[in-house]
């Protein structure tokens, strides 16, 4: 794209809008960093409503429907740092690599996006430096920041789900999601079955082993960070009730699994993408 285009575009966020993302700083010892990278269901005023009703923005294409508020909550009681998208993932998803379609999508769960149909370069490209590139490039300075030594950050991303997608249900309350690195994952799920009464799905209702959980895999995988995603069922977490007992729940379970010292060491599996 040539400059002289570039500063003909207006700017996608105006000057008294939010910024493209949200830190909450909780504490300042604990090397643990939370993501939440679809927290809200805002759009920029300059795209409208991307040809979209409330209906759909409410619903969970938009965003994942509790997960910025049990984000906030559980970084509190971790007393550590937070990162929250404060845009739609219709917008730009930051959780998806920018050669994935996903990434600006025409479609979602079988609803067309009429604001994202033809996107020229100019327009993506726009996207890509008010919204993702920022994000981004705060979790990587971040996580350096928590980085002394031989010691390093502990990432979680904290998601939900839609009950039914599809046409399939999916029963599961949580799903722990992990790849090759399973110091997080596997006693976390331990620790919240163990707490009774709910479903815990390993690696569902998506896999951590799938290229779209972009977030964890380039700044938390590929660096030997001990990490883990979280989803949670996005009607147990649709009010404020819900919303503070699964991050009461969640708090209670990393509590015990983050006493390990293991966590805060680079895993061999890190390739340094």
């Amino acid at each position: 794209m040539a400059a002289a285009e570039e500063q003909a575009l207006p700017r996608l966020i105006g000057a008294d809008e939010p910024a493209a993302f949200e830190v909450i700083h909780a504490g300042k010892d604990r090397r643990l960093i939370i993501a939440c990278d679809h927290a809200s269901r805002r759009i920029p005023v300059s795209l409208g409503t991307l040809g979209l009703s409330d209906r759909y923005l409410d619903d969970h294409i938009a965003w994942d429907i509790g997960a910025a508020e049990v984000a906030r909550i559980l970084c509190r009681r971790l007393g550590c740092v937070a990162m929250l998208g404060n845009y739609s993932r219709l917008v730009i998803d930051l959780n998806r690599d920018l050669d994935d379609a996903t990434a600006m999508p025409e479609i979602s769960d079988g609803v067309l996006i009429p604001g994202n149909m033809s996107l020229g370069e100019i327009q993506r490209a726009q996207r890509i430096r008010e919204l993702y590139e920022p994000y981004h490039e705060a979790m990587r300075r971040k996580i350096s920041s928590l980085v002394s030594g031989e010691h390093v950050p502990v990432m979680i991303n904290i998601h939900s789900f839609t009950p039914r997608q599809h046409g399939l249900n999916r029963p599961w309350d949580v799903g722990v999601l992990w790849d090759a690195d399973a110091r997080l994952a596997l006693p976390l799920m331990a620790r919240l079955r163990s707490s009774g009464g709910i479903r815990v799905g390993d690696n569902e209702p998506y896999s951590g082993r799938h290229p779209a959980d972009f977030t964890v895999d380039h700044h938390a995988e590929s660096q030997g960070l001990a990490c883990a995603g979280v989803e949670i069922r996005q009607d147990l977490v649709a009010d404020p009730g819900g919303q503070a007992a699964w991050a009461d729940r969640l708090a209670r379970a990393l509590e015990a699994v983050l006493a390990d010292g293991d966590l805060y060491r680079r895993a061999a599996t890190a390739t340094g993408d």
